[in-house]
């Protein structure tokens, strides 16, 4: 079952309720409060075509929020309360099954399969993608570019659960535990999973709505958060109101939190072709078809006449400088203050019983992508570069490095804003260098040591080698970035071995004549390093990202380069580097 409850979001009702069909809701059940745009009709249309749509009045007691409301009617309600699974969503979330089954079946058989009672599935942040129109397209057809995986502050979740009545009852973002429950043996009783199906930890059934780093993921599921649209949508949002009727919410700093375009995402595609048919069938009934053109309709007269004020041109022009703000300096809204000494002493109980347990399983490890400092530092996959983003920038050994999602991992952009990326081979480069005045990078990904040699020795001629088209245009702006002349720096992107030969490299060495080569990839093979090959060498710089693996490098490399005259230095593996010169 999918629980919602709306206020005149009549223009998305049929997109919103097709997709949860398409995905496998059997049951939606939709709560409704003060509509003046046909939602409530609409609702009510669907559930005489006994689809498995249900409408709801939510009748608010004065004083109280739309959504407690409904919660706590919801949970009296007798179809609510024979549910199976259940996920309480507002009208801009839609459930992304990345499952590979692709459907709720799929996904709640393996969560049975495991004995799973809740999955917490997290937001993803998705932004206008530039467009500042309203449109009758689908919302999950337009808006496809999201904040990346990674940013904490799109870490709001929603949990799909069992629902036990006697245990629990609904919450906005996790089922709450009755107070009774809570001492019991209950809580470890119940497995909590993540959107990736990897167990949570025991804290979160008690408290919190965010994943941490330790818990999120997306492999299973997610809930794509389209809480902006487009300008006008969001003008019309503003100006209407919303369901928690929070004063002044959809205001510039909102929407340079919410108007988050890093990354292209398109999971939630997979299920456009079943959406678009229910979506068709709905729209055959004329009532529906009548109550969803109309809706668009007044939606569009309203737009016209904002247009005409002040109010809607302050309004873009607000945002439109609220988009510029890097996904680096986007300060969310303070936190409600929380009780301390409640939150100390639950946890404390916690704790106890963690210390419990065997060692390897107290912590929930880290999800992928974050890993140890051999981890790769860059986004893995397709990288479209072609969006203008304002990102923001950190400093490392003096060079400026821009913060950008679509190529550096969160761990990483966490570390370059710490001014702690490489920081070991950046500082040693310069003594490394030697009389060296032509240093080759291969596989450099943006060449940062290269650029910080560059940074320390002027004169110093470089190029980097990677094959990545995406990383070479980065290295190009955070050159740019830093050096007023380009002069004195080249990159390629040849690849080293298309036949085998490694005749590659040879063109490679041939056409930069480096009296330095530096292996950024230290898992190049001895074949690739024959004597005629290293002839004009000097120096050849090894790096090893973790120092227990420098014997094996050293076991693999050291004849070939030996054969060519060069001598391994020992002060160079203090430096982080395997160091062979010619003496």
């Amino acid at each position: 079952m999918a629980l919602s409850t709306m206020k005149d979001e009549a223009p998305f009702v049929v997109e919103w309720v097709a997709h949860h069909l398409a995905v496998g809701f059997t049951d939606i059940v939709v709560y409704t409060n003060d509509c003046t745009d046909g939602t409530d009709t609409m609702l009510k249309r669907m559930q005489a075509l006994k689809i498995g749509v249900f409408h709801r009045d939510n009748v608010i007691p004065e004083g109280i929020k739309p959504q407690p409301s409904m919660l706590k009617h919801a949970s009296e309600d007798p179809l609510v309360r024979a549910s199976d699974w259940l996920l309480i969503l507002d009208a801009d979330e839609f459930l992304a099954i990345n499952h590979p089954s692709g459907t709720m079946d799929g996904l709640v058989g393996d969560l049975n399969a495991m004995d799973a009672h809740a999955m917490v599935l997290t937001w993803r942040i998705f932004g206008s993608s530039g467009i500042r129109d309203w449109s009758r397209q689908p919302v999950t057809d337009q808006f496809t570019r999201a904040a990346p995986e990674f940013w904490h502050m799109g870490w709001g979740t929603k949990t799909l659960f069992r629902y036990d009545p006697k245990y629990l009852r609904p919450g906005i973002h996790r089922p709450i535990i009755k107070s009774q429950f809570k001492d019991t043996d209950y809580p470890g009783s119940v497995l909590w999973v993540n959107g990736s199906g990897r167990p949570m930890e025991e804290w979160f059934k008690l408290r919190g709505w965010r994943s941490i780093r330790r818990t999120v993921g997306y492999d299973w599921g997610q809930v794509n958060h389209y809480a902006i649209k487009s300008m006008d949508a969001y003008s019309l949002r503003k100006f209407r109101g919303n369901v928690n009727q929070k004063k002044d919410k959809y205001n510039a700093d909102y929407w340079a939190l919410q108007d988050r375009n890093e990354v292209e995402d398109l999971r939630i595609a997979r299920h456009r072709e079943r959406r678009n048919q229910i979506m068709d069938w709905l729209l055959q009934d004329p009532r529906i078809r009548e109550l969803h053109e109309a809706a668009h309709d007044r939606a569009e007269a309203r737009l016209a006449e904002y247009r005409r004020s002040e109010d809607y041109q302050a309004l873009v022009e607000g945002l439109v400088a609220a988009s510029q703000v890097p996904i680096s300096d986007v300060v969310a809204k303070p936190p409600k203050p929380r009780d301390r000494e409640a939150i100390k002493a639950m946890q404390s109980k916690l704790d106890q019983k963690r210390q419990a347990k065997p060692k390897e399983d107290r912590r929930t490890p880290p999800p992928p992508d974050w890993g140890s400092p051999v981890t790769p530092p860059y986004v893995s996959g397709p990288v479209d570069l072609s969006a203008d983003l304002s990102l923001a920038h950190g400093e490392n050994q003096g060079l400026k490095i821009p913060l950008d999602p679509r190529i550096l991992t969160a761990a990483t952009m966490e570390v370059v804003r710490g001014g702690k990326f490489d920081r070991r081979h950046a500082r040693n480069i310069p003594a490394l260098l030697g009389e060296c005045r032509r240093l080759l990078d291969l596989d450099a990904g943006f060449g940062f040591i290269a650029l910080r040699a560059r940074l320390a020795c002027p004169d110093l001629e470089i190029t980097i080698h990677d094959e990545r088209p995406a990383l070479q245009a980065f290295s190009r702006r955070v050159a740019t970035l830093n050096f007023p002349e380009a002069t004195g720096i080249s990159w390629s992107q040849a690849t080293l071995n298309p036949d085998g030969l490694w005749s590659g490299l040879d063109k490679l060495v041939q056409s930069v004549r480096p009296d330095i080569l530096r292996l950024s990839d230290p898992r190049l093979p001895a074949e690739a390093f024959p004597v005629e090959r290293l002839a004009g060498l000097r120096r050849v710089l090894v790096p090893f990202p973790d120092p227990a693996e420098a014997g094996g490098y050293r076991a693999r490399l050291a004849s070939a380069f030996q054969a060519a005259g060069l001598t391994e230095d020992p002060a160079g593996e203090a430096a982080g580097s395997l160091l062979f010169r010619r003496v």
